[in-house]
């Protein structure tokens, strides 16, 4: 398995810090860790999918971003003095991380300079997508987003044909949009023959067109 986060760490620099990585099974809707709690490790997906999901002003739960093998989530515990959990991570099924604690990380930071310096690309990255985020939220129309996020999790899915297996509500929730918008964009597209939807799942058939129509 190969992470975006160690993208390009040397391979036995990575063997040093899956040495010290706890190995970590999760249940279907089991949570990670709750906003709040201290951040004391980074999470590195092995298999399965996990939900990012923070609270609105008015207290519920939102999904703003799910992760799959070979991505990661808990990163800020890398370089926050006193991190706490800024999100919420449930198991949206059977899976499985390497938790490296900050502790571990940090020794190899200090042997390892140049992990100083992937680290912050990566985060540099981040905050670039966020950023890309919130101009697609002020100035891109709404089912464009919706198709955008079809197409993103057709990649963390992946597979000729991917299957999609989240609610409309979740995917409502990631495009920033509602759920009856997103039932109209998914009716639209099955009509065009470029998804299969039944309960509690979308077959995605025809990503290329459905990008095309998001761009």
């Amino acid at each position: 398995m190969e992470w975006r986060l160690l993208d390009g760490v040397p391979p036995d620099q990575v063997r040093e810090l899956l040495q010290v990585a706890r190995r970590r099974r999760f249940a279907r809707n089991e949570v990670v860790f709750h906003r709040d709690d201290p951040g004391d490790s980074v999470h590195l997906v092995q298999s399965g999918r996990f939900a990012i999901r923070v609270a609105t002003p008015v207290g519920d739960l939102t999904t703003v971003a799910i992760r799959g093998p070979g991505e990661s989530f808990g990163e800020m515990a890398l370089v926050a003095e006193q991190p706490r959990r800024s999100a919420t991570v449930t198991a949206l099924e059977e899976a499985e991380t390497m938790s490296v604690y900050k502790v571990d990380f940090d020794h190899a930071r200090a042997r390892h300079p140049s992990v100083d310096r992937i680290l912050l690309r990566f985060l540099t990255n981040e905050v670039r997508v966020l950023n890309e985020r919130l101009l697609e939220a002020l100035y891109v129309p709404v089912e464009k987003r919706v198709r955008r996020r079809l197409v993103e999790l057709a990649e963390l899915y992946g597979g000729e044909r991917p299957v999609v297996r989240l609610t409309q509500e979740t995917i409502a929730e990631l495009a920033g949009a509602t759920r009856p918008t997103v039932n109209q964009v998914l009716r639209d597209e099955q009509r065009r023959g470029t998804i299969e939807l039944s309960r509690g799942r979308i077959d995605l058939v025809d990503v290329a067109d459905i990008a095309r129509r998001g761009r």
